[in-house]
């Protein structure tokens, strides 16, 4: 009798454990919201310029970072080493931020290509490099923490009057070269997403001149479909890399608001925040469906992928407005 009490009590006691960890999992992967823009007025009543981008790139990472469950994505217990989405929507996230300040370190501080580069930004961008994955000395934590330090000291001296070595340059030409980052990375989100029902791609890689070449052939079409195991992890990147990239958006329509009004593009640029602000919308299904072209099964990946290349078609047109004289 007494075996049989302690087996009972053990698969009990197992069961419960599964329970407490599995409703955690829930809770650890509720996704943050979407940032409010911060901005700091000047002496003459104006927003200082940069300040909601540089703020947005903090409170990114630092919601990222002090979310339920903290940063998930080098965990090596469970229940979060057996999570896959939130780790997704992180890392989605954090590409948007590493981009974002890669073009704060090399153009947006910068007043010409002869200029140097901030040694906080440049340190910071070093910093948001690191392995996402990384727990041990140094963790990633501890070196997006000092990224976010250092990003604060930057917008401290950017914002001190007395103090003309940090500075934020808005400027057409600057906006552009963020730009064309976004659009690469949307691209290749749009791309994978497809790839969640297969689809044989032509190969277009040398297309435009007959001059082109490229160092080894490559076959003139090939099969593309993403492995059913990856689908929900690419829906989830993508999700927090368009969380991010919304946060910045709208910052950048503070900070770059002059330029925008000028080239007459305000509602080019909105246009964009509609489109992300429509992948950030609930998912009701408890799973992210795969279903294919009409049939009766939602596919979850194609609808993010709608949004995500309208978005992307937006920022194109963006693109090509603020190229105009």
């Amino acid at each position: 009798m007494q075996v049989k009490w302690n087996s009972k009590y053990l698969v009990t006691t197992l069961v419960a454990v599964v329970i407490v960890l599995y409703a955690v999992s829930i809770w650890w992967s509720v996704e943050p919201d979407v940032l409010t823009p911060k901005t700091m007025n000047t002496a003459d009543g104006k927003p200082l310029t940069g300040y909601a981008t540089t703020t947005a790139m903090i409170d990114s990472m630092e919601t990222l970072l002090d979310k339920p469950g903290g940063w998930l994505a080098n965990d090596v217990m469970p229940p979060s080493v057996l999570m896959d989405n939130m780790p997704s929507f992180e890392y989605g996230a954090l590409e948007q931020i590493r981009d974002m300040a890669l073009v704060m370190r090399k153009e947006f501080s910068r007043s010409q290509s002869q200029s140097t580069a901030d040694k906080d930004l440049l340190d910071a961008h070093s910093k948001f490099n690191i392995d996402h994955t990384s727990w041990l000395v140094p963790s990633a934590e501890s070196q997006y923490r000092d990224a976010i330090k250092l990003l604060k000291l930057y917008r401290a001296r950017m914002a001190d009057p007395n103090n003309k070595d940090a500075q934020f340059y808005a400027r057409a030409d600057n906006l552009n070269e963020w730009l064309k980052e976004v659009q690469k990375r949307l691209g290749s989100l749009s791309q994978r997403l497809s790839a969640s029902v297969g689809q044989e791609r032509l190969n277009t890689d040398l297309v435009g001149d007959s001059a082109n070449r490229q160092s080894t052939p490559s076959e003139s079409s090939k099969q593309i479909k993403t492995s059913w195991w990856q689908i929900d992890n690419v829906f989830y990147e993508a999700r927090g890399s368009t969380w991010a990239l919304l946060n910045f958006m709208k910052a950048v329509e503070i900070d770059f608001a002059d330029v925008l009004q000028k080239k007459n593009a305000e509602v080019s640029l909105r246009q964009i925040i509609r489109e992300l602000e429509g992948t950030q919308q609930t998912v009701w299904s408890p799973m992210i469906l795969n279903g294919s072209g009409f049939g009766l099964m939602a596919n979850h990946s194609l609808v993010m992928a709608n949004y995500i290349s309208r978005a992307n078609a937006a920022v194109i047109d963006l693109t090509n407005l603020l190229s105009q004289g």
